[in-house]
């Protein structure tokens, strides 16, 4: 059975797509299929970081939205070599940088309920241990139904106070779907923080645990979304914590 992960954040600009593609890399390194489907259809960008160029896209996640295309055929193989060394499987489906498609989505929208059934096919047909859902920031009905069918969920945020308060309503949403796995994910903490009391304020405040406390660190904006850290850099701070993150998901 495909384990279906959200990734979610109450707010843009939390890294979400680069901590998703990190972490599908990192689970996919330890030998398992892995899908990642890029729901941010307004700003999306996932693919960049995986490798795929947009002139490699054919068909996206508008086209299957729009009954164009099956899922499968809006799916790409973007594995890194590191990963089909380890025998894992890393395959993608993108939504579409071009403006046009997205500026009919905004305006036409889409059947929400096709995109659940595509979680769904896209995981039995290409037997995927793990499917990854990038999810667009904040609280709207997409959001709501990809996290209700999901074995688990990851919700991202920073260490200010808007995260803070934007991700107690998530948290208290996700509650209320009773996702079966929930984890909370820090990302960009300061050097000079305190992460044992940073890991104590969120999990006293949310009543969740944290899975991963992720460092700010130059070397995520000197990849400027051109590579992977989990591959380039494993022993890094932020490696270490995406590996435990993922041990969290995969025990029982």
């Amino acid at each position: 059975m495909t384990q279906i992960v959200s990734i979610h954040s109450f707010r843009g600009g939390t890294g979400k797509s680069n901590m998703t593609a990190n972490l599908a890399t990192t689970l996919a390194l330890q030998g398992h299929r892995v899908g990642v489907v890029d729901t941010d259809i307004q700003s999306p960008g996932i693919h960049v970081i995986l490798g795929l160029r947009d002139e490699d896209i054919d068909q996206s996640l508008n086209d299957y939205l729009w009954g164009q295309c099956s899922i499968e055929q809006a799916v790409y193989d973007v594995t890194p070599a590191a990963v089909e060394q380890a025998g894992g499987r890393i395959l993608l489906s993108p939504s579409s940088l071009n403006a046009s498609k997205i500026a009919k989505i905004l305006r036409e929208g889409y059947d929400v309920g096709n995109l659940n059934d595509g979680f769904l096919a896209f995981g039995d047909a290409l037997q995927l241990d793990f499917l990854l859902i990038d999810t667009h920031p904040g609280i709207n009905e997409e959001t709501l139904l990809s996290i209700a069918i999901s074995d688990a969920l990851v919700m991202l945020m920073r260490p200010d106070r808007q995260d803070y308060l934007g991700t107690a309503v998530a948290v208290q949403v996700a509650k209320k779907l009773d996702v079966p796995k929930m984890f909370i994910a820090v990302n960009k903490v300061p050097s000079f923080f305190d992460f044992a009391e940073v890991r104590a304020k969120v999990e006293s405040n949310y009543g969740v645990p944290v899975g991963a406390l992720f460092p700010l660190a130059d070397e995520v904006l000197t990849l400027a979304s051109q590579g992977l850290l989990c591959i380039d850099q494993p022993q890094h701070p932020i490696s270490v914590e995406l590996r435990q993150l993922a041990t969290a998901l995969t025990s029982d």
